[in-house]
């Protein structure tokens, strides 16, 4: 992933990585209502308030790419695991919404 700084990506971007399988891990930290309006295929959805106790279900040593509507929840998520030490994760700039709007226009926005 080419970052925007050190803790974002585009989506544009993001839509190159998951072309390829390079372990790339997709963590969704909307609400379970968000989800089923709209997500990205083979993501690893934890809702950003469960996040603290379902962090172990994370992989270290992969990049994990977080994302959310905007990007501001996820912003939020992946500097709270940069702390715990997922140095590898990143936001996804502008979030589904983005994605939405840029890569899958199918997709359902709100």
């Amino acid at each position: 992933m080419r970052p925007i700084t050190d803790n974002e990506v585009t989506v544009e971007d993001l839509a190159e990585r998951l072309r390829g399988d390079d372990g790339l891990v997709v963590l969704d930290v909307r609400e379970p209502w968000e989800v089923e309006l709209c997500h990205i295929g083979g993501s690893l959805h934890i809702p950003l308030g469960q996040l603290p106790t379902a962090v172990a279900a994370l992989p270290r040593d992969r990049d994990i790419a977080v994302l959310c509507h905007h990007g501001m929840r996820s912003a939020h998520a992946t500097q709270w695991l940069r702390t715990q030490g997922f140095d590898r994760a990143i936001n996804l700039a502008g979030g589904i919404d983005a994605w939405a709007r840029r890569i899958d226009p199918t997709m359902k926005v709100y």
